[in-house]
């Protein structure tokens, strides 16, 4: 599958708006997640408060997550769960096998495990780009069908239907 996205402006707004991203956190989040992107799995279109994203964009560095270089002009990250395997196929080596003394993290357009939750199976790109976009696409629409799956799993076994604020 081989797309077109165009400008760095489209391509940053197709990956802003697909597989299921809400707006930016605006009421009531903490001051400094706002400008951030989170991705769930939320048919009722309300944000669920008792489970994790599967997709983020962050737009500024953290206290702790500095080594993206956020805080720079012009400069974001996409950060997906992909799981084990996705991980190694995207890394070519096993979330586990992660050397960050090697990993350049503020690196534009490829791949590279999450500064601080690769080793649980998420992905990072800064600034996604004709390397990386297409790729990005398709695993967070595969992290869509898993948190997909997941819900409705969940609410199969009789669980509670999603949680809001």
């Amino acid at each position: 599958m081989n797309h077109d996205y165009g400008t760095d402006s489209h391509r940053d707004q197709k990956l802003r708006r697909c597989a299921g991203a809400r707006t930016p956190i605006r009421k009531r989040a903490p001051r400094d997640l706002l400008g951030d992107f989170f991705f769930y799995y939320a048919p009722d279109g309300e944000v669920p408060r008792n489970r994790q994203p599967y997709a983020t964009i962050v737009t500024k560095d953290y206290p702790d997550d500095v080594e993206s270089r956020l805080d720079a002009p012009d400069r974001w990250r996409l950060n997906i769960h992909v799981g084990s395997q996705l991980f190694t196929d995207l890394l070519g080596y096993p979330p586990e096998s992660i050397e960050e003394s090697t990993v350049d993290f503020s690196e534009t357009d490829t791949f590279l495990p999450h500064p601080l939750y690769g080793a649980y199976g998420w992905v990072a790109v800064v600034n996604p780009g004709s390397r990386t976009t297409t790729r990005a696409l398709a695993a967070l629409h595969e992290a869509h069908l898993a948190d997909q799956r997941r819900v409705e799993r969940r609410q199969a076994r009789g669980g509670a239907g999603p949680a809001h604020d």
